[in-house]
């Protein structure tokens, strides 16, 4: 009886659901005159001329759509970038109705103001008024709720040179088992419900999603972005208040379109031309309209940092009177590290919701003051205080200079009000993705219903190609289940384990609150003059019980406790030596507790990584690591508050130290350089005459705070705080640092404070200016031992490591080292176009130009001075991330010679 009940319950059920899907809509094809398809063009649909919140879709690669729609009467616009509208009136009735249309060219006019010889281009006093009133339109729009339907193809067209012959055999695989071929797109889409809310939340729900490759999203930097914003995805717009700094604009012509209503609208096409054309910038077409001033749609080009090409189309559509873009479409192509491919993003939203901003209801008029004055203008005491919609209500007709200060003031009155409720306004953006637990299960009646662009044949056999191999890998996998749970009730899902993960490393997961890792000897095996070969093992247990969810896919751990330790073993002295570890972590409070025997750099900031040591001792005879030995024990506390602002470390260590010789003499070097040998581990200072110590027990305590001076803004992303880079505080760091002697008759006695300001600030589009300065002394130097003093930052070998900002390129590691006093600056400039990238070619390649200069005071240095020139990208598009440097040496403005670095622009700390 209950299973007839519920049978009956299911079949009721899945019956309202197919009621729920349409039947009955529209489908054809759209092409132009010539008879060419017109792909992704957008098919707008209304229930009648005053409908404000429109549905629609999008044509496919093949120029043909479909949309499910309830029996009844619409208006269809067609719309295509470059084409004229079509409006049709439609009758659907019990079946699928088949409409065919033919856009045609648009035929633009010149207007009677068309420029002269000697007369400014038209196409400037427009893009005055639409960039004054660009953050009008970004503003005019309180809140929406919409579908948004995405789909993407990607396609790697060629692999670098040999790959296909080198990998056939994992290719082939790839092909098998994941349904990837070179040249053959991989399919992705999306439907989703995304939620904005002024002044900076959007909120997205993935409710499907399916890949004809595996599972996987394919977020886009230019996605939930405006081009009424002064800069899109790090490049400046073209409505960008310094838009005028970086292009030059020229008037195409106007043409007349019929809008929903029926009015007609008058639309100016406007060339973007880039005065340097490259990263940062973009060039092509945009479409505004007459008297408002908005984006009517757009087409645009700009190239990455990686030399891929990005061109972005929007069409917009009217919502409730504000212009949206309900059709983008996204096209990238280029290569990397020698991969070639391309890929398409097509984007479709309908509006469920949309509120605009009560303040902007009503339109304003904006006159361009080169042209024509108002007939009344602002002083700033007119507008500050003053409310934005008490202002409109007066007068309706703004310069754009007023407009732009009645912006201004609009948005510091609503910020000062969000600060009074309580909301942190240091958060220029709040964003959050959560999935469906069935985004990835849905039918395909289920894609059928939801789906704005039907598919090509190519992407049909591509879906049924994965579905298969889907359906044989959880075969499979149910097969091998199935055999585990008959032969062995109790087996578990757990990674056995390797000969590989014993050498190399390996993490486990015993329960959902628990890690276990392990480092194995050949991933720390190293090579040094003091310890010879060294093998390090070491086992990690973290233990994480308490988890914030912020939602299914991101969790925040709350608090965490860890305990392990490392063990290793020195071939050339034969000897084991090691230490231990524990931890506990609870939000932004953080204490570690260490112990035992292990070596460590003079420089506690490790100025050279053991791995890039064991190079250069055992292939150029150069042993820069000097070490000595600690035994010790180290307490250790770590807190962030004020969300994250300011940081606070206090270390309590106990330790006797003990000077280390090289493991033996006469080290025999892998190759034999002539005029090299290996150096004593002993380094050299200027300020000594010998950096030996006796072995000695010590306290030492450590104090070190940080905080940004001023308000840096912060990016939420799934409830992870983020600082800005584009617009940090500088950050100041002061340190105080006290050595106590232990149980000796001449026991350590000193005590050195030190202050760094740093910042780091944009000079222009993708240009950047970054410096350090720092300054300390020894208060109390009664006793100290080399280990104590101030080093820096050095560098002797032609790589160059570690932060490019603070880093010397040619300064020797240990020779001017001081137990006095010290200064020392760096500063770095980075930019988009200086000398070389003045050569249009070299901006697309990706290069980019440094130049640097730094700086070291100390009672032994003279002045030492740095000052070089770097170039970013040395090989362009196939290892990007490198960079060649030039720098000449000086000491009290007197010349010491010329070096050459090679570095990497992606930042590796230091071991």
């Amino acid at each position: 009886m209950h299973r007839c009940l519920l049978a009956l319950i299911a079949f009721l059920f899945f019956q309202s659901v197919l009621a729920q899907t349409p039947s009955t809509g529209l489908r054809g094809l759209v092409k132009s005159t010539a008879g060419d398809a017109l792909p992704y063009a957008a098919v707008v649909v209304r229930k009648s001329a005053a409908d404000d919140r429109p549905t629609g879709t999008i044509t496919n690669s093949e120029g043909r759509y479909d949309i499910a729609l309830a029996p009844g009467a619409y208006t269809i616009t067609f719309q295509s970038l470059g084409f004229q509208n079509v409006q049709k009136t439609v009758e659907i009735s019990n079946d699928y109705k088949v409409l065919d249309v033919t856009l045609t060219e648009q035929a633009l006019r010149l207007a009677e103001v068309q420029a002269k010889a000697g007369k400014e281009d038209p196409a400037y006093t427009i893009m005055r008024r639409a960039i004054a009133k660009s953050r009008f339109h970004q503003l005019q729009v309180q809140r929406f709720k919409a579908r948004v339907y995405t789909k993407s193809t990607i396609t790697i067209t060629d692999l670098p040179f040999g790959a296909e012959s080198l990998f056939r055999k994992q290719l082939k695989e790839a092909e098998r088992d994941a349904n990837f071929k070179v040249g053959v797109p991989i399919l992705n889409e999306t439907v989703s419900e995304v939620t904005f809310q002024q002044p900076n939340i959007y909120r997205q729900r993935v409710i499907a999603n399916r890949n004809s490759q595996g599972d996987f999203l394919s977020p886009s930097q230019f996605y939930n972005v405006s081009f009424y914003s002064p800069t899109v995805a790090g490049a400046v717009s073209p409505l960008s208040p310094k838009a005028f700094g970086y292009y030059k604009f020229e008037y195409q012509g106007t043409f007349r379109e019929n809008g929903p209503d029926g009015r007609p609208v008058e639309v100016s096409k406007i060339q973007v031309i880039p005065r340097q054309y490259g990263e940062g910038v973009f060039r092509g077409t945009i479409f505004i309209i007459e008297n408002t001033w908005a984006i009517y749609s757009l087409q645009l080009e700009t190239v990455s940092s990686l030399g891929i090409s990005f061109t972005i189309r929007n069409l917009c559509s009217p919502i409730k009177g504000v212009w949206m873009p309900t059709n983008q479409r996204y096209s990238g192509a280029g290569s990397y590290l020698g991969v070639k491919g391309n890929a398409q993003y097509v984007r479709n939203l309908t509006f469920n919701e949309f509120v605009i901003n009560p303040a902007f209801v009503e339109d304003i008029e904006v006159v361009d003051e080169k042209k024509a004055q108002p007939a009344q203008t602002l002083s700033k005491g007119d507008i500050k205080g003053q409310q934005f919609d008490n202002l409109v209500q007066k007068q309706k007709e703004f310069s754009t200079k007023n407009l732009r200060q009645m912006m201004k003031e609009y948005e510091k009155q609503e910020k000062q009000t969000r600060k009074k409720q309580g909301a942190d306004v240091t958060v220029v953006r709040d964003d959050s993705l959560v999935i469906d637990t069935l985004a990835r299960q849905r039918s395909t009646a289920f894609w059928d219903s939801l789906r704005s662009v039907p598919l090509t044949s190519d992407e049909r056999i591509s879906y049924r190609k994965n579905d298969s191999l889907r359906v044989i890998r959880t075969g499979d996998k149910t097969k091998i289940d199935s055999l585990n749970k008959a032969g062995n009730p109790s087996a578990k899902k757990t990674k056995p384990i390797t000969i590989g993960k014993l050498l190399m490393g390996n993490t486990w997961y015993p329960s959902k609150p628990t890690s276990l890792s392990y480092t194995g000897p050949l991933s720390q095996l190293n090579y040094n003059t003091v310890e010879g070969y060294t093998a390090e093992l070491g086992l990690l247990l973290r233990y994480r019980p308490r988890v914030d969810s912020v939602n299914r896919f991101v969790k925040i751990p709350l608090s965490e406790w860890s305990v392990g330790g490392t063990a290793r073993y020195q071939f050339g002295r034969q000897n084991l030596i090691g230490y231990g570890q524990a931890g506990y972590r609870h939000k932004a409070t953080r204490i570690d507790l260490t112990g035992g025997r292990y070596l460590f750099q003079y420089n506690p900031d490790n100025p050279i990584s053991p791995a890039l040591n064991g190079i250069t001792t055992l292939l150029f005879e150069r042993n820069f690591m000097k070490l000595y030995q600690k035994d010790f024990a180290n307490l250790t506390v770590t807190a962030t508050p004020f969300q994250s602002r300011v940081t606070l470390t206090g270390s309590l260590e106990y330790a006797q130290r003990t000077e280390l010789e090289n493991f033996k003499e006469n080290i025999k070097p892998l190759i034999d350089w002539r005029n090299r040998t290996y150096t004593p581990n002993r380094p050299v200072n200027e300020e000594l005459a010998s950096t030996a110590f006796p072995v000695h027990s010590l306290v030492t305590l450590n104090l070190t705070a940080s905080a940004r001076l001023g308000a840096t803004e912060y990016t939420i992303r799934n409830g992870r705080r983020t600082a800005r880079r584009d617009n940090d505080a500088p950050l100041l760091t002061l340190n105080y640092r006290k050595g106590m002697g232990v149980n000796s008759a001449d026991p350590v006695s000193y005590d050195f404070v030190q202050a760094t300001l740093a910042h780091s600030f944009e000079l222009g589009i993708r240009s950047r200016l970054s410096y350090q300065v720092s300054a300390g002394s020894f208060l109390n130097d009664k006793k100290l031992y080399f280990p104590d003093f101030k080093h820096f930052a050095g560098n002797e070998f032609f790589l160059q490591q570690g932060d490019p900002v603070s880093v010397f390129r040619l300064l020797p590691y240990y020779q001017y080292s001081t137990g006095k006093r010290f200064a020392e600056g760096h500063l770095l400039g980075e930019f988009r176009q200086l000398v070389l990238t003045q050569l249009t070619v070299l901006r697309l390649l990706g290069l980019k130009e440094n130049v640097f200069v730094h700086y070291l005071a100390t009672p032994a240095s003279r002045n030492y001075t740095e000052v070089g020139y770097g170039l970013d990208g040395l090989i362009p598009q196939v290892l990007p991330f490198f960079r060649v440097e030039v720098i000449s040496q000086w000491q009290d403005a007197q010349y010491k010679g010329l070096g050459f670095r090679i570095g990497t622009t992606l930042k590796f700390g230091r071991q």
